[in-house]
């Protein structure tokens, strides 16, 4: 849960934008750099611990926060793991310094409907969970919440506070230049790229983008498949690693056992020339917009989504691409391939260039109306040394 410090909600979304306004954000979470301490244009990186999910630096790393808090007395606490909550609580308690919690996933239903944790131990950590966060947004100066669902799914959201709903929408590099529009895929001579980036697991549809890989490259030997991100489970990424033995001509991993910049995953979703979400329809996902479908349409990159309504309509709306049942893995391996045809799709994709309301800009001015409201006073401050 503990995400990078390079994490693009933490760093790029929150922490440029309270940057901007003048803010010192301090981004604390898992180690992204192999320097103790990284400043950035105007943010300061924190680790916390350098292992993975689980490990002894994990459970340190409660206690680096609480010396953290107690060193650079924050004005305002911004919570994006649950497992934060326990301590940022004790410290509101004794400072009176507001905090905000930002409801990242539905966790305690991820943690009853996904097989990460079975039997008597899923059972006590949703309710821990539940426990937990009921208390906190009772605490909380606001409660952000990363989908919009989450407010008809979460019980616990207080009526009587603040709840903002701040969409992971994507935030374009410094000076990186407007995708030429409309867009169309390569001529079947040529290279064509495919992509699968950001969380890798079956539930959100690895092995089915593999799969249909597979079965364009029996049509189209140019097909090279990329995916890239991070995979949690050690089985999957064995399955996943026997993939890529196998299917080394077509198939390039990049990440699954170590977590990936996420710089290095925009420079793929740039290079690539079609994106694949064959996500499987589970109560977790299948209410919420992938960051990565913001990061394919504000990149004016073709997609291939499920049969789930809100993405369905955002892909139609903007011409952006087809959707097709992940299930029967020939039919979206034919109808990418019917996305070549220059006859078929003459005005292309995206014609009317990267929609506007898949960028940032959209979310940020909500969440500075926030932090205004919890912190009237502008307390910009250089703070003292770490």
């Amino acid at each position: 849960m503990l995400k990078s410090t390079d994490d693009t909600r933490m760093y790029e979304k929150f922490g440029g934008t309270l940057a901007g306004a003048g803010y010192l954000p301090i981004v604390a979470g898992r180690s992204a750099h192999p320097k103790a301490f990284v400043s950035g244009p105007g943010i300061l990186e924190v680790p916390l611990f350098n292992g993975h999910r689980l490990g002894f630096s994990r459970l340190l790393a409660q206690w680096r926060y609480w010396r953290l808090l107690r060193k650079m007395q924050p004005d305002l606490v911004i919570v994006h793991a649950p497992e934060l909550l326990p301590l940022t609580l004790l410290w509101h308690q004794r400072t009176g310094h507001p905090f905000f919690y930002d409801v990242r996933e539905n966790y305690a239903l991820n943690i009853r409907t996904q097989q990460v944790y079975r039997g008597g131990l899923k059972r006590l950590l949703a309710r821990a969970v539940d426990w937990v966060e009921t208390r906190a947004a009772r605490r909380a100066a606001a409660v952000l919440l990363a989908e919009r669902s989450y407010a008809a799914e979460l019980p616990w959201l207080p009526a009587s506070r603040s709840v903002v709903v701040l969409e992971n929408k994507y935030v374009a590099p410094p000076d990186a230049p407007a995708p030429p529009t409309p867009v169309w895929l390569p001529k079947p001579s040529e290279p064509l790229r495919l992509l699968y980036s950001g969380t890798i697991s079956e539930l959100n549809g690895v092995f089915d983008a593999i799969r249909v890989a597979e079965i364009m490259h029996g049509y189209l030997s140019n097909v090279v498949l990329t995916v890239i991100g991070y995979c949690q489970r050690p089985d999957e990424q064995r399955r996943l690693d026997e993939l890529a033995r196998q299917h080394a001509a077509w198939l390039r991993v990049v990440g699954g056992a170590q977590p990936v910049p996420h710089a290095a995953i925009l420079a793929e979703i740039r290079r690539s020339h079609l994106g694949l979400l064959p996500y499987q329809e589970h109560p977790s996902t299948w209410n919420c917009i992938p960051t990565k479908l913001y990061e394919y349409l504000a990149n004016a990159l073709p997609v291939l989504v499920p049969p789930n309504p809100l993405w369905q309509a955002e892909v139609e709306r903007h011409g952006a691409g087809l959707t097709v049942d992940f299930r029967f893995s020939i039919q979206p391996a034919q109808e990418a391939i019917s996305m070549i045809s220059h006859r078929k799709y003459p005005q292309g994709f995206y014609p009317a260039g990267p929609p506007a309301e898949a960028f940032w800009h959209s979310e940020a001015p909500r969440l500075l109306a926030a932090v205004q409201a919890a912190l009237p006073v502008v307390t910009a401050r250089a703070g003292p040394p770490l």
